[in-house]
């Protein structure tokens, strides 16, 4: 008995769908005028910027419409490419020693642009959900230091562990307690 033909599956292209399966860990404040110095705070699971980005910007789209570069600090990832493929979209990924750290910037074709705070992905979850629910806060107006320094709960007043599914849902547009 013969078996068909397998497809080759690359360890790339299973990384990609994994990320594809996995929630995206990203808070973003709701849209209003802009203060402060990060429009919200992005979780990645990895190191590698080609491989994250891809559901990052699927789901920021929303908000921003086509997505044609990113700009980063070149100390927080891998090597990464000049440029991806994003949902058909070649994106232009310029990464810079003088970025500010712990920052990735997300531009859209109108140049619009939403700066993220880049939690680590090595950080403890309950540091890290602080740390999202603080940066996505409308008036928050801390720093990216202060945002990853701070600690004690989220401002808005909830526990790390009082994470439910509708947490993990993208892009968060609606107001929640009493912002």
């Amino acid at each position: 008995m013969t078996s068909a033909p397998h497809p080759s599956i690359t360890p790339t292209a299973v990384a990609a769908d994994e990320q594809l399966r996995c929630p995206l860990r990203l808070r973003l404040r709701p849209k209003a005028l802009t203060t402060g110095y990060v429009d919200g705070a992005w979780w990645p699971r990895s190191r590698d910027l080609a491989a994250e980005l891809p559901a990052l910007l699927a789901v920021l789209a929303v908000r921003l419409g086509e997505i044609p570069r990113v700009s980063y600090n070149l100390t927080e990832w891998d090597a990464t490419p000049a440029q991806i493929a994003a949902d058909g979209v070649r994106v232009r990924l310029s990464g810079f020693w003088s970025r500010p750290p712990h920052t990735v910037d997300v531009i859209a074709g109108d140049r619009r642009r939403l700066r993220l705070l880049l939690v680590p992905p090595d950080t403890d979850p309950s540091d890290a959900h602080r740390t999202m629910m603080s940066a996505a806060l409308r008036d928050n107006i801390d720093t990216v230091e202060a945002l990853l320094h701070a600690e004690g709960p989220p401002a808005t007043g909830e526990t790390p562990g009082a994470r439910t599914a509708e947490d993990d849902r993208i892009p968060q547009q609606t107001t929640r307690g009493t912002r």
